[in-house]
This record gives C-alpha cells, structure tokens and sequence, in this order.
C-alpha cells in the first residue's frame, strides 16, 4: 500500500512539474512574441534611416541590415526645410510641458492621496474624463480662442495645450505614488519634532522622486509625440511630428524612415530610464 501511494505522489508530482514547464514556457512565448510585435518594426525603421538611401530602395534587401551603414539619410532629414526649427520647438514645447505638469500635478496629487472630502471619487473621476474627449474637440475651440487673443502659432499656447493633455494622467500617476508612501511615516516625523512641511520635505519626498521623475518623463514623451494639437494650433512654429505630418505627402522616402526613426529615439531613451524608476517605485533594485 505504501509503495502504491508512494507511486502515486511521484505521478502527481510528475504532472505538477509538467504543468509547471508548460506554463513557464508560455509565458516565455508571449513575452517573445510581444517583444518582437514591438521590436520588429523599430528595428526595421532603423536598418532603413541608417543606410544610404540608394541602399534603402534596393531589392530585394540582403539578409544583414545597415549595410552600408551610412548617416546619409539622417543628414538629409535633418537638413529639411522646418526639421531644426521643428526639433528646437517640440523641445521647447516638451519641457515646458514638463515642468507645469509637474508643478501642477504634484501638490495636487497630493491632495488627493491624502485628504478625503465629499465628492473625491467624482473629483478623480473627472480629472480623468478630461481624456475621454477627443483631440480634435478641444484643439479647434482652442485655436478660435488663441486667434481671439493673438496666441495662436505660438510656442507658449501650445505648451498650455499640450499640460490639459497630460495633467491628469501626471495627477492620477504622482497621487498613486503619494498613496503608495504610509501617512504613518508623517505622522512619525512630526512626533520626532518636524513641521507637517519638514515631515513632507524629508521623509515622503525622498521616497517620491522616482515616481516623479517617472511620471515628469512619461508626461515629455506625451508631448514630444503629440501631433494633432501641433498641426492644429500652429502654422510657422510648428513642432517636429507636425513637420513631419504636413511634409509626408510630398517627401520621399528617407525622408519618412529618418523621420520616424529620429521621433522614436526619445521614446526608446524614456523607456530605458522609467525602467529603474518603476522597479524603485516597486521596491525592487536595477543595475
């Protein structure tokens, strides 16, 4: 009897283990394919914007790609009429964007991490109806009111367009990061002898940052990428993707892989920063 039941508990181990591999190995196989849904096509643009554009129009392509490796492509985008002026803009733009969002979006979060008032759930709520409403409705309002005042075409107007873009997003990220923080820590701090003020600047700050930086990054891309509002409140001091936009029916086509390739260097950069942010956020450690 014992040797039977022993035999039966290796059986059952035995498929435990089994489902264990099958299991683990799907999970191998989504990621990959994932990833290569993701990588295939940036790799492709790259092997495209970093030859020479004689290269790029052969066919068929040879099995490795970038050869030649040439500049060539991107020297000629970036030599474009509006490509410079464009880059300086959405630079501009983003950071500007950058920094109101943040200085917005941080007592605010705060605020909605730490206090509970009537209507706060309708209040996040709405905060986050704002994304519901599409570009266009909000851009072409906007541009008869900029006309209105002499704000349109403007670097200045659209940063304000673009921080309504991104402040509830940034709101909703940096108020889950204060919500993550105990408010018992506060409360610790301010027994030891500091102010509410002093408990904030050096017990939740600290702790905060990453989420911050994370979020103040996510919401520069947001508006790095942005090329609706771009197109639509702009004419002379348009941003880089607006360039790119209203230039695509008529350039060829190094002029459309360099563009796409240099638009995703930003994105490709802030992914491989918010990585250790959010592992920080999580209480995991990156190298």
């Amino acid at each position: 009897m014992s040797v039977r039941v022993s035999d039966e508990m290796t059986k059952v181990r035995a498929r435990a283990k089994r489902r264990l591999l099958i299991k683990r190995a799907l999970t191998y196989l989504t990621a990959i394919v994932l990833s290569l849904w993701i990588l295939l096509p940036i790799w492709l643009i790259a092997s495209m914007a970093l030859t020479t554009p004689e290269a790029m129009r052969n066919f068929p392509k040879g099995v490795l790609p970038f050869i030649p490796f040439s500049l060539d492509t991107m020297r000629f985008f970036l030599e474009a009429r509006g490509i410079i002026p464009g880059l300086i803009n959405s630079v501009v733009v983003a950071l500007i964007t950058l920094a109101l969002s943040t200085l917005i979006a941080a007592p605010a979060g705060y605020a909605l991490s730490r206090y509970v008032f009537r209507g706060h759930n309708a209040f996040r709520l709405s905060i986050l109806a704002v994304r519901a409403f599409p570009v266009v409705i909000l851009s072409i309002p906007l541009a008869v009111t900029f006309i209105n005042l002499g704000m349109f075409d403007k670097v200045s107007s659209l940063a304000l367009m673009h921080t309504a873009l991104t402040l509830p997003t940034t709101v909703l990220v940096i108020g889950s990061v204060f919500a993550s923080i105990p408010y018992e820590l506060e409360e610790a701090a301010q027994v030891f002898g500091c102010t509410a003020f002093q408990a904030f600047r050096r017990v939740v700050l600290p702790l905060v940052l990453p989420g911050i930086a994370a979020a103040a990054l996510f919401t520069f891309v947001m508006s790095w990428n942005e090329v609706f509002a771009a197109t639509v409140l702009t004419v002379q001091n348009r941003t880089l993707p607006a360039q790119v936009l209203v230039s695509l029916r008529e350039a060829p086509d190094a002029y459309k892989f360099a563009g796409g390739f240099f638009m995703l260097i930003p994105s490709v950069i802030f992914i491989m920063i918010i990585r250790k942010y959010l592992f920080n956020m999580w209480g995991q450690s990156s190298k």
